[in-house]
Order: C-alpha cells, then sequence, then structure tokens
C-alpha cells in the first residue's frame, strides 16, 4: 500500500513538472479563464443582469470556474494523452511494471493543479478588481468543492475517454478546443442562461458543463437569482446526479475504449 501510494505521488510530481514546462499548457489551459476575466470583467463590470443587482462580473466569474473545469481536465488530458501514445510515452509506459492507475492518478493531479491555480487566481482577481462577492457560509463553500471535485472527475474522465477519437496532439487540439468553445457558448458562461434561444439550452441541457456553470451560479449568486433560471432554482441536487451519471458512462468509455498504443501498432 505505501508503495503504490508512492507511485501515486511521484507521478503526480513528475506530471505537474512537466506541466508546468509546456508553454502551451501553461497559456490555454492555466492562464485563459483569468485572463477573460479581466477583458470581459473590466468591460462590463458594472453591468446589471436585467432588473438584479447582480453585476456581469459575478455572473460571469461562476461560468469562468465551471469552464476552467473544461480546460484544466477534458480540455488538457483530451489532447495530452494522444501527445503521448504518438510518440511512445504510452508504449513505454505500459511495458513498464508501474500499474495503469499511476498514469491516470498523476493526470488527475495535474488537472487538479491547473484548476485550483485558476480559482485562487479567479477568486483572488474578481473579488479585489471586480467587487465579486464570495461565499459567505461554509454551506456554499461546501457546495463549491463537492461541484469542483465533480466536475474534475467528470471532465477527466470525458477527456480520457475522448482521447481515443485522436490520431495525435494537433489534431485532438482541432477536435476539442472547438467543442469547449461550442458549449461555453451554449451553457451560461458568455450569456445568460435562460435568454439563450431554447434550442441552445436543449442541447447543453444534456450535457455536463450546463450543469456545472448553473450549480456554481448557485454557489456565487444569491438565492434570489435563482428566479431568473429556467428552472427558477439552481437545482443543485439535480446537477449532481447529472454529473454523477456522466462520470459513471465516462468510466465505461474508459474502461472499454482506452488504448495504449497507436491503433495502426495496436
Amino acid at each position: 500500500m505505501r508503495n503504490i501510494a508512492s507511485l501515486y505521488y511521484h507521478r503526480a510530481q513528475l506530471e505537474i513538472r512537466l506541466l508546468l514546462r509546456d508553454r502551451n499548457a501553461v497559456v490555454f489551459s492555466m492562464l485563459l479563464p483569468v485572463f477573460l476575466l479581466v477583458i470581459f470583467g473590466s468591460v462590463f463590470n458594472s453591468t446589471k443582469l436585467g432588473n438584479t443587482n447582480v453585476t456581469f462580473a459575478q455572473y460571469f466569474v461562476a461560468g469562468l470556474l465551471a469552464s476552467g473545469l473544461l480546460y484544466s481536465s477534458f480540455q488538457q488530458l483530451a489532447i495530452a494523452i494522444p501527445e503521448e501514445r504518438t510518440n511512445g510515452t504510452l508504449k513505454r509506459l505500459v511495458g513498464s511494471p508501474m500499474p495503469p492507475s499511476v498514469y491516470f492518478v498523476g493526470k488527475l493531479a495535474a488537472s487538479t493543479f491547473i484548476y485550483v491555480f485558476q480559482a485562487i487566481a479567479l477568486l483572488a482577481i474578481g473579488h479585489y478588481s471586480y467587487d465579486i462577492h464570495l461565499p459567505s457560509t461554509a454551506a456554499l463553500w461546501l457546495d463549491f468543492l463537492w461541484v469542483s471535485v465533480l466536475g474534475l472527475i467528470t471532465s477527466s474522465l470525458l477527456g480520457i475517454a475522448f482521447s481515443n477519437f485522436a490520431k495525435d496532439g494537433k489534431s485532438a487540439s482541432a477536435l476539442a478546443a472547438p467543442i469547449v468553445l461550442f458549449f461555453q457558448f451554449t451553457s451560461g458562461v458568455f450569456f445568460v442562461y435562460a435568454n439563450l434561444p431554447a434550442w441552445m439550452r436543449d442541447i447543453s441541457a444534456a450535457f455536463p458543463l450546463k450543469w456545472m456553470a448553473q450549480a456554481m451560479r448557485g454557489v456565487f449568486l444569491p438565492k434570489s437569482f435563482a428566479t431568473q433560471e429556467v428552472a427558477h432554482s439552481f437545482e443543485l441536487p439535480k446537477a449532481a446526479i447529472i454529473l454523477v451519471a456522466w462520470s459513471i458512462c465516462a468510466a465505461m468509455l474508459c474502461r472499454f475504449t482506452f488504448h495504449w498504443l497507436p491503433k495502426n501498432e495496436s
């Protein structure tokens, strides 16, 4: 047990070091949400949403935290794993005595590192530069914790599953980035979700980002804003159930579709 724990720890350290050496990963996975907050927060900070006292920046930071879960896990893993599959890293790992779980734990640790950095940066900059109100009770912080943990698990598993569809890192980036962007626009990140066309809401409601963003709004927006949601509620229990269901489906996909070698070598 100590040996496997030690392997997990050292693999996590290695994955984080490798991540920090990758400039593209640092910019597009770690810093992009921070840049977006600075840009949109500076332009729309004082803009109020409808007849509420909620500023756009307050609404936007909740969506960016949800987006950060996709950037740090889904997009990061969907691109990094095909790169390592084509450059021979996975082939060397699967031929070594290292248990396969060590590799995935290391990847999850790197995704968690990115997200924690993003969350701290977004909340600090948002609070001190754009007067974003932080959760005021322990219960809200607990909600933030479970949404973050479930979101990381779901997005990471989906990223691992999605990595099977790309031949290499470049094609993975071309596939994953537009998907993330599409769901950002249709899940209430850049625009108020209730104001989106019904067909956009119907599509996004079937996928995790909508529920992560809505749950984050339940943490960072006042309870009175729930009346502005389509269901007139933040639906936190429903969000948790849907994220768990997606996690189970994604885990099954990973179990039966993940391959260590390029398809032409399998």
